[in-house]
């Protein structure tokens, strides 16, 4: 699929829902899409014409999407490339994103661009997560397997500007990343877990960006009716369904650790997240657990909210869909990584799976 700016257009808004609450801004995505295009061509490549024996590498941004001194630069993107190459003595032959999101679904865009790997349709997820271990693939569960990530970010006008590589355990490397993106005020570029094409294609989301790039089209058709007429087609296109329309009160979020956690209700229906969406109850009733999509729009401009975005008494509209109905990779049912959350969330997980 040749990307232009009308999928750029698609996949930001696409990417944003299928997000569920996380993933980052639509607007950060299109600076880097905006970045990647102007280089010339891109397209985005079918994993079934890709080499087994190739060298896959995962780009990702970790950290908090609300934490107020956030701060990655393209050139931050294309050097954590530079830095696992250079640390691994390996030549990386394609690229793909961890997940989807507003900025997710773009991550590679311009690493592929500017340094011609190839970009691959083949996330590890189809939906946004909050850990780099459940965007792993499953990885943390392969014996012996040695996790290596490069990460850069940081403003260097405030003194946070951090780059380096680890190389360890999955959990471990993950977490010592995690603890960067604290360090560089929120945020970082992160290229990790080089692997072979040959285990992504058989445990990642496959076509998990055209496939929001589909959803985006949805949304985008919808909206040439109306805001409420662009959400009802995205969830018609994903087999969901609208929970409520309401204000937004009770807003909590707290940024720690590298993450924003929280919740909020609307019209009686109680919602928490990390980073994601995590669990949607009604009278302590509940109806969807991540890895379901439950989202947020503007009921006044139909676009899709992310939780690091939403104010008390915002006019929102909520809708969901089970995690059949989405691209999910290996991570996605792994029950040691769904537990993680309910201490974070103060929820059962597990039991609803």
């Amino acid at each position: 699929m040749k990307l232009d700016s009308e999928k750029l257009k698609y996949a930001l808004i696409g990417g944003t829902i299928l997000g569920g609450g996380g993933g980052g801004s639509a607007e950060q995505g299109k600076i880097a899409g905006e970045i990647a295009l102007q280089y010339g061509d891109l397209e985005l490549v079918d994993i079934s014409t890709i080499d087994d024996n190739a060298l896959i590498v995962t780009a990702s941004a970790v950290g908090a999407p609300a934490a107020p001194d956030q701060y990655v630069t393209p050139r931050d993107y294309v050097r954590c490339i530079e830095i696992l190459e250079d640390n691994t003595g390996e030549k990386i032959a394609g690229i793909i994103t961890n997940e989807n999101g507003g900025v997710a679904t773009v991550n590679g865009w311009i690493q592929s661009a500017i340094l011609g790997i190839p970009l691959i349709d083949a996330p590890c997820n189809g939906r946004a997560h909050p850990t780099g271990t459940m965007g792993s693939m499953g990885l943390n569960n392969v014996e012996g397997f040695i996790s290596k990530q490069a990460y850069c970010g940081g403003n260097p006008e405030l003194g946070k500007k951090v780059e380096g590589f680890v190389s360890g355990n999955l959990a471990t490397a993950s977490t010592t990343v995690r603890q960067a993106a604290v360090h560089a005020g929120g945020l970082v570029a992160v290229a990790r877990n080089v692997i072979e094409a040959k285990y992504v294609k058989e445990h990642a989301a496959i076509n998990g960006i055209s496939h929001a790039i589909e959803t985006g089209k949805y949304f985008y058709k919808g909206l040439e009716t109306s805001p409420m007429k662009a959400i009802e087609c995205v969830v018609e296109f994903l087999n969901g369904e609208i929970i409520v329309e309401g204000q937004v009160s009770e807003f909590e979020l707290i940024t720690e650790g590298g993450f924003d956690v929280g919740k909020l209700m609307v019209s009686g229906l109680e919602m928490t997240f990390w980073n994601e969406y995590m669990t949607l109850e009604k009278n302590n009733e509940r109806l969807y657990t991540f890895p379901d999509l439950i989202m947020s729009f503007d009921k006044n401009t139909g676009m899709p909210i992310t939780s690091a975005n939403i104010k008390n008494d915002m006019d929102i509209v909520i809708m969901a869909t089970k995690k059949e109905n989405i691209k999910l990779g290996a991570g996605m049912f792994d029950m040691n990584l769904m537990k993680e959350i309910e201490p974070i969330v103060k929820k059962d997980i597990v039991k609803y799976l």
